[in-house]
């Protein structure tokens, strides 16, 4: 090499999604309604289908604001009305409808459906501590087997990157569902990612059967009044 050449500098760049690729922002839903004993949320095919409470609302109004600058090829939804709800204020600003993957509905919980899940939970229920020590919904009376839940969801996840190569798509669903398509991605324990925040976003960019994650549980678009403790 002559002594007057400048020697070649190899510099760290940001990330790019390879070539084809399709980045997938999961985005969970806005705070539902509270469950009641006395009230219990109606079924679409079988599964609890409660509205957005108002903080669901507002929480809804910042996940549009967050991604109305963003180049997106659709925006998908699933077959229960919170997603729909907490999709419609980015929907209106982009001017796309949204799409119904019901593929991406959240996990069953059989007997626990119409709200009592979140009792199950709230009591510290011996089966609901089974289930997460032993990190399975089939736990649950009647809940969706754990396998076959784990394949709706990538069969899904798999769809929609094929139908959108190279493009980018947000993606409105659930907790369970966002935790599920984590875990696979990076070989985790099933409950790993449980659960990522209402109206939070996490993105994974998917390329035939390789996943990345590039986030998980974004939720800086939110204004929270004060931190969540660290607990």
């Amino acid at each position: 090499m002559d002594e007057r050449e400048e020697p070649v500098e190899y510099r760290q760049t940001r990330y790019r999604a390879p070539e084809g690729a399709t980045e997938l922002l999961l985005i969970r839903h806005g705070a539902s309604a509270p469950a009641r004993a006395d009230r219990p949320f109606p079924l679409v095919d079988g599964h609890a289908d409660p509205e957005l409470a108002a903080e669901g609302r507002e929480q809804a109004e910042r996940v549009g604001e967050r991604l109305a600058e963003e180049k997106l090829d659709a925006i998908y939804v699933t077959s229960l009305r919170r997603t729909a709800e907490t999709a419609a204020p980015l929907a209106r600003r982009l001017g796309l409808e949204p799409r119904v993957e019901a593929g991406l509905r959240e996990v069953h919980l059989g007997e626990w459906e119409g709200g009592l899940f979140r009792q199950k939970v709230a009591e510290q229920d011996p089966v609901a501590r089974r289930m997460f020590a032993e990190e399975r919904w089939g736990v649950i009376p009647g809940g969706e087997d754990d396998e076959a839940f784990a394949a709706r969801i990538e069969k899904s996840i798999t769809r929609l990157a094929a139908a959108h190569a190279g493009g980018r798509v947000a993606v409105f669903t659930h907790g369970g569902v966002i935790a599920q398509a984590l875990a696979a991605a990076t070989g985790a324990r099933p409950f790993a990612f449980l659960a990522p925040d209402n109206a939070s976003i996490s993105r994974l960019v998917r390329l035939g059967d390789l996943t990345s994650v590039r986030g998980f549980n974004d939720v800086s678009h939110l204004d929270w009044s004060a931190p969540a403790p660290l607990t």
